[in-house]
């Protein structure tokens, strides 16, 4: 409704509250905390997207490995199927 209508008097006004609010010391605090809050929130989501990404390669892929049976269980060892999960998220 109102972005895009912010002029330079609204802005100085949001800054001067600020200022009242949180006092001029504790601002370079506020900003570094919100730069730190900002860096972790990005490289968790690029985290998310690379798993995503990885997680549908794999899908594609679908590389069956082959597990061998312990020589004392069987004569020869023999490749079996590894069980998938079948959970839907």
């Amino acid at each position: 409704m109102f972005v895009g209508r912010l002029g330079t008097t609204e802005i100085i006004l949001i800054f001067v509250v600020v200022m009242l609010l949180f006092g001029v010391k504790k601002l370079p605090d506020v900003a570094r905390s919100l730069g730190k809050s900002a860096r972790i929130l990005k490289s968790e989501a690029r985290a998310m997207r690379e798993e995503g990404k990885n997680s549908a390669q794999a899908a594609d892929s679908e590389e069956q490995r082959a597990i061998e049976i312990a020589p004392s269980a069987a004569v020869t060892a023999q490749p079996i199927k590894e069980p998938t999960n079948t959970v839907d998220r």
